[in-house]
């Protein structure tokens, strides 16, 4: 079956006329601000409409079925093109004058990955910093599910595209038809940002700090609008704790978000995942606290306002702020995690391979994968001593299955061969070990801060050119869950059936 090229085209249309429109919305605040960049951003935002009219235009008479393979084709190479789109307000303003850095910045951005390199990022314009959060915002419950909200105006059905983008090994859907479950994870969405702006203006951010980080809270990624990320409200507790709040809401299927708010808390009680989750959160964060606080000789990085070594609350506030970022893949710091001794070193690195849950907005390999590898695991430990028994691999009291475990195991062992490979390549252009196996894995699991020269203190400015092209693929790949775009790779998925 030939590939129907017109909706695929017609689709990126659509998805430049919404960037377009969000940097319209940058431009406005840029405008009340009037930071000299107003000009340049909305010259970006209708260039990038004007392209998608044209692609629109030109692909009006397209069939209105879309395959499975023009699915992954529409979600993969949308996300190329809303980051090569994306790069214009960046390049035309001169805050980025480097396509390479301008591209690396903004596929950090949309994979909600917050790797940046930017050396003075309070120097920007107030119209760049906020198109910058919001490349995380949009990418952080997907600019295709956004979407499929509207396909329906279209005519043309979008449950191909949900299957292909949401994240998670599989989609839980709160409504039988697919636009009403995309409509109702966006106002979960927005409603979350909304209310942790109101809750940080309110603790004493600026109501510009605030928007930017709720956006980069929720959307688990990880830019600021300050040099020294969360670290600059240090002396602020209050400020972190309503961070940490939203991180941790943020790294929850969303799904459960939607049972809470219709008052159906049985069902977030019963969630296998959801309690994994928080209880690797809580063990993580003592272990973690009380190393910093029973090691109060720990060198401090220059990081602006240091925390205050030797009290309870400042040690379980920076470990459970640190664990929360590291697990949800969001990457704020409050403080180079790195000079917490040589086990707290390793102890977050591995922490970059958990992920928070399947159905939320942060990467890694997801809690309920390492749920079910486990339970396999054991099961497989019960199979040799009987091997007749039929021992099915359970989770919420279902039988999970065995496609779904495979696919597991085989998204696993691909996940660590990407880890290794991408390692390998960092390491062949002149990285030393440390940094990497550090980015190799923070670009895979849309961390941010990584280790050695790009640790939580340092950016990416330094990494050379096909480094920062290589580290984006691997957060394109690790975002859309590997599956998605390696098998773009595979001739098989070219040929005409």
């Amino acid at each position: 079956m030939k590939l129907n090229y017109k909706i695929i085209f017609h689709f990126f249309g659509l998805l430049l006329l919404f960037n377009g429109g969000f940097m319209l919305l940058a431009a406005l605040m840029s405008y009340a601000y009037n930071d000299n960049a107003t000009f340049n951003i909305t010259l970006s935002g209708i260039s990038v409409i004007v392209i998608g009219l044209i692609f629109m235009i030109i692909t009006k008479n397209h069939e209105k079925e879309m395959s499975k393979r023009e699915g992954y084709i529409v979600v993969t190479f949308g996300w190329i093109i809303m980051a090569l789109s994306g790069t214009l307000p960046y390049v035309l303003t001169d805050s980025i004058p480097s396509f390479t850095n301008a591209f690396f910045e903004t596929i950090s951005g949309y994979t909600t990955t917050g790797s940046t390199i930017l050396n003075d990022i309070e120097s920007l314009p107030e119209g760049i910093l906020f198109w910058r959060s919001l490349t995380h915002w949009i990418g952080g419950m997907g600019i295709i599910v956004l979407a499929i909200a509207i396909l329906p105006l279209l005519g043309i059905g979008g449950m191909q595209l949900f299957a292909a983008e949401a994240p998670g090994p599989s989609a839980d859907k709160l409504h039988p038809r697919i636009t009403d479950t995309a409509k109702r994870l966006w106002l979960i969405y927005f409603g979350y940002t909304a209310a942790e702006t109101i809750l940080l203006q309110v603790a004493g951010m600026t109501f510009f700090d605030a928007i930017n980080h709720s956006m980069c809270t929720l959307s688990t990624g990880g830019f600021s609008t300050k040099n020294a990320s969360l670290a600059y409200w240090n002396n602020e507790p209050v400020i972190q704790y309503i961070v940490i709040l939203f991180m941790f809401l943020a790294g929850t299927n969303f799904v459960l978000s939607y049972f809470a708010f219709k008052g159906r808390v049985q069902k977030i009680i019963q969630d296998e995942e959801f309690k994994l989750y928080f209880r690797f959160i809580f063990i993580f964060t003592v272990v973690a606290s009380l190393i910093i606080y029973f090691r109060a000789d720990l060198t401090l990085s220059s990081i602006t306002h240091p925390m205050v070594w030797g009290e309870a609350e400042s040690a379980l506030r920076h470990a459970l702020f640190q664990v929360l970022a590291i697990v949800t893949t969001t990457g704020f710091v409050t403080a180079d995690f790195t000079l917490w001794t040589p086990f707290l070193t390793v102890f977050f690195f591995g922490l970059m391979f958990l992920g928070g849950s399947a159905g939320s907005t942060s990467g890694g390999v997801k809690v309920v994968r390492h749920l079910l590898m486990i339970r396999n695991g054991f099961i497989e430990f019960k199979r040799t001593l009987h091997p007749n028994a039929i021992l099915p691999v359970r989770y919420n009291k279902k039988s999970i299955n065995e496609k779904i475990v495979f696919n597991i195991l085989a998204f696993f062992i691909l996940y660590m061969l990407s880890f290794i490979i991408g390692a390998l390549v960092f390491s062949m252009l002149g990285l030393d070990f440390k940094s990497a196996i550090g980015v190799a894995a923070s670009s895979l699991g849309n961390v941010g801060p990584a280790l050695g020269d790009f640790g939580p203190v340092n950016n990416f400015y330094d990494m050379p050119a096909i480094g920062k092209w290589w580290a984006s693929f691997l957060m394109l790949i690790g975002r859309l869950e590997l599956f998605t775009v390696l098998i773009l790779l595979t001739p098989f998925f070219w040929r005409n059936r």
